[in-house]
């Protein structure tokens, strides 16, 4: 495994890079406050493949975007694409989880051609939203980036106590926690700081309604493979899941045991049944 940098019009962004060089391409994209290291379980188990685990924008390594523009999920998709465009990559796999697999599912309705087989772990689609909550979350939005409060971050004094204020919004196993957080720090005076962006925690304007999401998720062509675990988190339910899956052209649906990082936690479950779908299928 090496660190790369990408240089593309939006700024450098940083990835991990494993596997065979001249394997299949293979792009991962990871979900929302996490970076490229929760595929590193996942890497071995892929090793066939020349896979490169993106740092989306103010997540890692990558740089923040410019003071003064968004975090527009509709951007993130355009990151992806100048990440492939930087690796010479006319198509790849796509693979992404939470946040990673709703842009990986954008992303392959919007330039098909770009992209081979799409696996989604934990997500077909993004968010949602009902229309008639459109005004007061835009009002909600807008008052946030209005009052926001520029201080600096305290550090934090531990590797440690970062890894426990993790593991308090988000249930998952301690090693897992760590791999993330980790890629997540730079040294400071007096501890450490995180990398992240804070502008990453800020509401959205707008989301997309749920017939519009779904619309999307029918337009995407590339087989598809979603992956998903049980129980289920509330943000994407059984019912859900069952009823965007049902939309693809050429999908099928896994649901194992696990919690929402369980690509992390059971690499050497999930990973063999990635790896069967992208070589056979």
């Amino acid at each position: 495994m090496q660190e790369i940098f990408l240089d593309t019009p939006r700024g450098p962004l940083a990835a991990l890079r494993a596997g065979d060089p001249q394997g299949a391409p293979l792009l991962a994209l990871h979900g929302w406050l996490d970076n490229a290291a929760s595929f590193v379980p996942l890497m071995p188990q892929l090793a066939e493949f020349d896979l490169v685990a993106l740092d989306l924008p103010g997540h890692g390594a990558s740089a923040h975007r410019a003071p003064g523009y968004e975090y527009s999920f509709f951007d993130w998709i355009h990151d992806a694409l100048d990440a492939l465009d930087a690796l010479g990559w006319p198509r790849a796999h796509l693979l992404g989880h939470s946040m990673g697999a709703a842009i990986a599912t954008m992303l392959a309705c919007a330039a098909p051609d770009r992209v081979d087989k799409l696996v989604a772990i934990e997500a077909l689609g993004p968010l949602a939203g009902a229309a008639e909550t459109a005004g007061e979350r835009l009002r909600a939005a807008i008052t946030a980036r209005r009052t926001a409060a520029q201080r600096p971050r305290k550090p934090i004094d531990s590797i440690e106590s970062a890894v426990r204020a993790r593991l308090a919004v988000g249930d998952m196993r301690v090693d897992a926690a760590r791999l993330i957080v980790e890629r997540n720090l730079e040294k400071v005076a007096g501890g450490w700081r995180w990398r992240s962006d804070p502008r990453l925690v800020l509401p959205s304007h707008l989301r997309i309604t749920d017939e519009a999401v779904v619309s999307i998720i029918a337009a995407v062509e590339a087989p598809t493979l979603l992956i998903a675990a049980d129980p289920a988190p509330p943000y994407f339910t059984p019912e859900m899941r069952e009823a965007r899956a049902a939309k693809l052209r050429d999908g099928r649906c896994i649901v194992l045991p696990g919690g929402h990082h369980l690509h992390m936690e059971q690499p050497e479950v999930v990973g063999p049944i990635i790896r069967e779908f992208l070589r056979n299928r």
